[in-house]
């Protein structure tokens, strides 16, 4: 199946609440946690999610990770919006800063965070290596990085399959977006070829569920 693309930036207050309402749940902790391990322990660390949507991973990741400060930003305003509250909420919006920017083109210095970490991002954007390429960038030599996404299925009835399986109690509207979202995703082939194309040495891209690829280095690789 060719790449179907879809709008790079969800930025209505209806996209937001009902991205928001979404059960990403079980993804979202299993990444939280992967976070956690490839950044391992230490003093003054600071991460960057890009994407960040409206901020569950950075609540999930503070959890787990307490000691850490995070820039979570997206192109979104109305996502940042809900994840202003979101923070609120959690008690956090202390260590985890908000700031609305490209993926593509971050205003942020190099080799700034010690992790970088980007989850369903890359399936949004028409040339994701630019995202590959500014991970590269922003993590310090040694960081840690974990970039996860969807992996487009071979057909559209093996789209359809894994909706069903995945989300059968989902809204219409809902299930179209998961739908829309696999269509979009990368091949396994295609991120390899973005990670060694964007330099970042020592990541290791593999397969984690029936549906999600990853990228992942973890901290002090070198």
């Amino acid at each position: 199946m060719r790449r179907t693309l879809e709008p790079e930036v969800m930025d209505t207050a209806d996209d937001a609440e009902e991205y928001d309402a979404m059960d990403f749940s079980e993804p979202d902790s299993r990444f939280a946690e992967t976070a956690a391990r490839l950044l391992g322990s230490g003093a003054n660390r600071r991460a960057l999610d890009i994407g960040t949507g409206t901020a569950k991973i950075p609540v999930l990741l503070l959890r787990k990770a307490p000691g850490v400060r995070i820039l979570a930003v997206d192109m979104a305003e109305q996502m940042l919006r809900v994840a202003a509250k979101n923070l609120e909420r959690a008690g956090i919006a202390d260590k985890c800063a908000l700031a609305r920017m490209d993926a593509k083109a971050l205003h942020v210095p190099p080799e700034s965070f010690d992790l970088v970490m980007s989850n369903s991002l890359a399936h949004h954007l028409p040339d994701p290596l630019a995202l590959f390429c500014e991970i590269a960038r922003v993590a310090r030599p040694g960081g840690a990085v974990l970039v996860r996404d969807l992996i487009r299925p071979e057909t559209e009835a093996d789209a359809w399959a894994i909706v069903d399986r995945v989300s059968p109690n989902d809204t219409a509207r809902q299930r179209q977006l998961f739908f829309d979202s696999l269509c979009a995703a990368l091949t396994m082939e295609e991120v390899r070829d973005m990670v060694m194309a964007a330099g970042l040495a020592e990541a290791e891209v593999i397969q984690v569920s029936d549906r999600h690829w990853s990228v992942e280095r973890s901290w002090a690789h070198a």
